[in-house]
């Protein structure tokens, strides 16, 4: 079952309406707003509770759970950071938001802000989205002259939002490293704990969301939580938006309910795979990171944080790679893995080391210049680098690596067998 059109959130993602304030408020944003702010703190974050929304940006943590470790009687002020960083190869669902519905991250920061105790916002955006930047700030002087947000503003909580843009580095994804750059300093991971919560900004308690966490907001308490948890599946309730790239016919973005089969998802909205549904190899379900999953596991997989994490893979940010049979999953494998080496901070010893020798054991293997034995040798080590760093981006690199080994191991060894059996011929 779709999907129904009334229950979309994001009914502008493809621009076709005004983008700005008067287009926002009649498609309903901004209504009811201080009717939320007079009913409490405790009241927005039970209700979130209640809808069961989960982290869109790839974790998946339950975000009214995250919001309730805001300390309620702290001397400090209070900060929400977003994170619009989306760095994750395949990932493009934030800047249409960014781009296209503005006013939903914006009222979704004030409502969020003011549930955290927070007077301050930072929005993080990546540093080559120039014009999502430009739109966003846009919406943003539109919302302060109309005394929406701002001092005295006309919700009664004053509250203030900046856009801070970064300089294109995939580390200033993970939440410690963007707090470390929007200090002005070098995007390195920091050592948890201490946690945001406790110690973020400046020192100060910090809550940081994905854009997509936060652009929700507004609609669900409009709606009510109960609302939002009828769709989807029990603990991977809601909607998400699904952006659908590679080999398929027409690649997009769409709003789509949480548990959608992927074979729906792809023949609904992106038109099928290239060549047929039989000519699939595999899927990368969530961006780059999440570790391939084979056609043959595909053909009545659900899109949810708990069936992908049953795989052994990962829902991540809904970004879903299509590979048709004319793919070199070797070769697709060692450039996620080039990304990640050149991606790293350098800071812990496993990834920045672990990195570049799983890319350079794949370069060899991508050629068959390799020996069978180096196949559970590279396992190996990618179980070395994952779990054994300050951030994810040591799992993030290895578990591409896994899912090709786990999954495509007869093509590794294929591919040397070619090798050995082409230069045995030479030789004679």
């Amino acid at each position: 079952m779709a999907l129904q059109d009334k229950d979309r959130i994001f009914t502008n993602i493809y621009g076709f309406q005004d983008w700005g304030l008067a287009g926002a408020c009649a498609r309903g944003q901004w209504a009811d707003t201080k009717s939320f702010i007079d009913k409490g703190h405790d009241w927005i974050i039970n209700e979130v509770k209640a809808s069961g929304l989960r982290g869109r940006g790839g974790a998946g943590f339950p975000t009214g759970l995250k919001w309730s470790f805001m300390p309620k009687n702290d001397p400090r002020p209070s900060y929400l950071v977003i994170n619009a960083d989306e760095s994750e190869p395949g990932s493009c669902k934030d800047r249409e938001i960014m781009r296209h519905d503005p006013h939903h991250l914006i009222e979704g920061a004030l409502i969020a802000s003011f549930a955290m105790r927070a007077h301050t916002c930072y929005i993080y955006v990546r540093g080559e989205f120039i014009r999502e930047r430009e739109q966003l700030q846009a919406a943003i002087d539109q919302a302060y002259e109309a005394k929406l947000i701002g001092k005295n503003n006309v919700h009664g909580w004053d509250f203030d939002l900046y856009v801070h843009h970064g300089a294109g580095a995939y580390i200033c994804g993970e939440e410690t490293a963007l707090l470390e750059s929007l200090e002005g300093k070098k995007g390195q991971p920091r050592l948890k704990p201490p946690f945001p919560a406790n110690m973020g900004l400046y020192g100060a308690p910090t809550t940081v969301n994905n854009v997509e966490s936060i652009a929700v907001v507004p609609t669900i308490l409009r709606r009510g939580g109960a609302w939002f948890a009828g769709l989807g599946k029990p603990n991977n309730t809601g909607t998400k938006l699904f952006q659908i790239s590679g080999h398929v016919e027409q690649p997009c973005v769409v709003e789509e309910e949480m548990g959608i089969p992927l074979r729906e998802l792809i023949e609904r909205h992106a038109g099928g795979v290239r060549g047929g549904w039989d000519n699939l190899l595999a899927v990368i379900p969530g961006g780059s990171s999440m570790p391939m999953i084979p056609a043959a596991t595909c053909q009545d997989l659900t899109m949810d944080f708990d069936t992908l994490s049953k795989l052994k893979s990962g829902m991540g940010t809904a970004a879903v790679i299509v590979m048709d049979k004319s793919t070199d999953v070797i070769a697709a494998i060692r450039r996620i893995a080039y990304f990640y080496k050149h991606e790293s901070c350098g800071q812990c010893t496993p990834c920045r080391e672990g990195c570049g020798w799983m890319w350079r054991v794949l370069q060899r293997m991508e050629r068959g210049d390799a020996e069978k034995r180096e196949i559970d040798l590279l396992f190996d080590v990618t179980k070395q680098v994952e779990g054994h760093t300050i951030c994810a981006l040591g799992d993030a690199a290895a578990w591409p690596v896994q899912g090709l080994i786990r999954n495509f191991r007869h093509v590794i060894e294929e591919r040397i067998d070619k090798r050995q059996a082409s230069t045995r011929q030479a030789a004679e």
